[in-house]
């Protein structure tokens, strides 16, 4: 098995500069974002990492001083992990939190990161559909939080992405390798709009709708697409539609707008979630 590339963050970076600077020779960090641990050899010139992977102090201060990067390490030079897409005009990145990172897509990060870690909202997202059994849509797969969270409990998972600056960051995230791994995932690249009307009739026994924010993806809050996932969900299967705070103006509009749409799709109960930030439908 090949030793997995080292990703690093500004956390790890300023750790390592701690450690050295208080005298020690030797440091405890993580090497794939808070996964796991290693030691690694702490010198005046340099920092030595397990297998032999050497990172100069210049290096570490250029991780230390980017607190919206993580960086890969690679035959000894680091690299940000980010993408332009030029299918969707848009650059990807994977940016670190206190504890899964997040993806920034066109400025927008993916997840609630505020009092709140990406793992941790996937949890509260989940819960809404617990028991999360039988097989699950995941319309939107990003990091492959949501799709690795559902295949833990669920007979099969599928997941859709349509920009491959987003599966080009996930193949790079210690956090999202179960995305590849696993084999009760199965992963489709195309629009969700585009996809989910191939599905046959009650498909799926649940399914998490967390599209981008409805300027970046308008056609993912539509009638017509809410009509296709009322259609492949089974009947007594539910829907968590993730919108974001409830309480705020914008995302308040757009749950309106949705709340109305989903019963109008047939959905018998819609209700709201906010401590998931979204709703939650039932067939």
């Amino acid at each position: 098995m090949s030793q997995l590339p080292i990703v690093l963050a500004f956390m790890q970076a300023r750790e390592l500069r701690t450690a050295y600077k208080s005298g020690q020779e030797q440091a405890s960090i993580s090497p794939d974002l808070g996964l796991s641990h290693v030691t690694v050899q702490l010198s005046d010139s340099e920092v030595v990492f397990p297998g032999g992977v050497h990172l100069s102090w210049t290096q570490v201060e250029k991780i230390a001083a980017s607190e919206v990067n993580c960086f890969v390490v690679e035959e000894n030079e680091i690299r940000s992990i980010q993408y332009f897409s030029e299918d969707t005009n848009r650059m990807c990145s994977l940016m670190p939190t206190r504890g899964a990172p997040t993806m920034l897509i066109a400025g927008f990060t993916m997840h609630r990161i505020v009092g709140i870690d990406p793992m941790e909202d996937t949890r509260k997202k989940m819960a809404t559909l617990t028991p999360v059994v039988g097989r699950v849509l995941d319309t939107a797969t990003g990091l492959g939080y949501t799709a690795i969270a559902a295949a833990k409990s669920a007979e099969q998972v599928t997941t859709i992405e349509f920009d491959p600056g987003a599966q080009h960051i996930a193949r790079q995230n210690p956090w999202s390798h179960e995305l590849f791994d696993n084999p009760k995932i199965r992963q489709l690249m195309g629009d969700a709009y585009e996809v989910v009307p191939t599905f046959d009739d009650n498909s799926f026994d649940r399914i998490v709708h967390d599209p981008p924010v409805f300027s970046l993806a308008g056609q993912l809050y539509s009638a017509v697409f809410y009509r296709e996932l009322y259609r492949v969900l089974r009947k007594g299967g539910r829907l968590f539609h993730y919108i974001g705070n409830l309480e705020s103006k914008s995302s308040g509009t757009v749950a309106k707008g949705a709340f109305k749409r989903l019963q109008e799709a047939g959905f018998k109960r819609v209700i709201k979630r906010p401590e998931a930030f979204g709703i939650l439908a039932y067939k």
